[in-house]
């Protein structure tokens, strides 16, 4: 173990609006903060932008800029965080602008930092006037009541800037039909709705065409696959409460459980997309960057940290290096990680039989792999299994079905091992943490403020001194 990160007051903050477009960051050449920002005292602190397309291509900078001012900055530690779902390039921003001085105050050598910026859109929180109605909802594990209160429109609309243009259309015309299915509940007939369910359920699986994920990770593709989409929908607006109240009286009560079904069948689809969207990015993108970086800069320690899907990404970017040897990464931080949280658990230790997907890429990370869950995060607590609960027909998983198909951010590591459970400590207490050590937080003490969001919860409740201190310390570790 390596000495205990010291607190420092952070030297540096990033404005709001520092010269970065949409679309493309004015930091493209890999310019530093000394550019930009009104650092409080004489001294330099780097940090740089790398977007990414949803191929994994780095759009800006381009590499070789950014490896030479990295090498020309004598960064020492270089702190890559990224940010999650429902997260635009502002919010994004405004994430790294909050979380960076934080670390910067406490991190070890001469940090740089280096926010990723990625398509990963996923469509917010129900409309203002149906918060209260869905707050409810969510306390009474009722997750579907906010996409009821959505339109089908309202949806689409919200999802096409995760598209490329070729699928707006589409997206377009799926909020079209679900409107439509819901307008005509008791006077359409039966052929006609049917009909319009089929298109639905035929630009479903076009438009969200995201390659199976590990088995621990793909319970929503039973959604997705399912040949009978009136029974599936129907069934998955029962398990996520969103199907009308009352008993089914007639065939339109049954089309109001089918397209409030087909709305939460949105969400669910959109997610499962940004799941593997996420996956794909770090594999493709980032790992052999950080394999390049470690070839061009090999004292350069990579801290790997993200929130939420970002936590999916920078763990994906493990199997996109070759070797143990040819990796920078020197700690893993996950804040409310939105994936599986059997996703490093070896064959026999998860419900599926099967390995978890980076099981075999861990020896990447030198030093100790973070995640923080709470009770609090009611989107992974409440919703995140329930969206796989149509594959809880699969009977070699005897266990639960919200342990079957749990978050990371919910319940923490799963099966890995060597592994330690701890709670959050305040800033400046040792954590002695282990490398090599998969390390389980409950962070609910912190990341514990629901008023945040109406369906998310606490889930993005985690610009605090307390993560700070716990990324910088794992960074110090090892």
């Amino acid at each position: 173990m390596g000495a205990a990160p010291v607190v420092r007051t952070p030297r540096w903050h990033l404005p709001s609006g520092h010269g970065v477009r949409a679309g493309r960051p004015s930091l493209a050449a890999g310019r530093t903060l000394a550019a930009a920002c009104a650092p409080a005292e004489e001294t330099t602190v780097h940090y740089w932008e790398l977007a990414y397309d949803r191929h994994g291509t780095l759009t800006a900078p381009a590499e070789a800029a950014f490896l030479d001012e990295l090498a020309a900055r004598a960064v020492t530690d270089l702190f890559v965080f990224v940010h999650g779902w429902g997260t635009g390039e502002h919010r994004a921003r405004g994430l790294y602008r909050s979380l960076f001085p934080l670390i910067e105050g406490m991190a070890p050598g001469t940090p740089g930092f280096a926010g990723i910026l990625w398509p990963a859109l996923w469509f917010p929180d129900p409309p203002p006037e149906a918060e209260a109605r869905v707050r409810a909802a969510m306390e009474a594990d009722r997750p579907g009541v906010a996409d009821a209160a959505v339109s089908g429109a309202g949806i689409a609309r919200l999802l096409v800037d995760s598209f490329e243009e070729d699928r707006h259309a589409d997206l377009t015309r799926m909020g079209e039909l679900v409107d439509q299915g819901l307008a005509g509940i008791g006077t359409d007939r039966t052929e006609v709705q049917q009909a319009r369910l089929g298109e639905f359920h035929r630009l479903l699986a076009t438009v969200f065409g995201t390659a199976p994920q590990g088995a621990e990770d793909s319970g929503e593709q039973a959604l997705l696959l399912a040949e009978r989409p009136e029974v599936a929908y129907a069934r998955i607006a029962g398990i996520l409460g969103s199907a009308p109240a009352g008993g089914e009286r007639g065939v339109g009560d049954i089309f109001g459980k089918v397209w409030n079904g087909a709305k939460n069948a949105l969400r669910i689809a959109s997610y499962f997309e940004m799941k593997g969207r996420a996956g794909d990015i770090g594999r493709r993108g980032l790992g052999p960057l950080l394999e390049r970086l470690r070839r061009r800069l090999p004292g350069v320690r990579v801290h790997l940290g993200g929130h939420s899907f970002g936590a999916r990404l920078v763990s994906f970017a493990l199997a996109g290096i070759g070797s143990a040897a040819a990796s920078p990464v020197a700690s893993l931080f996950l804040v409310q990680g939105a994936f599986s949280h059997y996703t490093f658990t070896p064959r026999g230790a998860t419900p599926s039989g099967s390995a978890g997907a980076l099981h075999g890429v861990a020896d990447r990370v030198a030093g100790p792999l973070v995640a923080t869950f709470t009770r609090h995060d009611w989107a992974l607590c409440r919703w995140y299994p329930k969206a796989s609960f149509l594959a809880r027909d699969d009977k070699a998983a005897r266990v639960d079905p919200a342990l079957r198909w749990g978050a990371l951010g919910a319940h923490g590591f799963q099966g890995a091992a060597p592994a330690r459970r701890l709670a959050v400590q305040p800033a400046g207490t040792a954590y002695r943490l282990t490398p090599r050590t998969f390390h389980s937080v409950d962070a609910g003490a912190v990341v514990a403020d629901t008023r945040q969001s109406p369906f998310f919860g606490a889930h993005a409740d985690i610009v605090h001194a307390e993560i700070a201190w716990l990324a910088a310390a794992a960074a110090a570790t090892g």
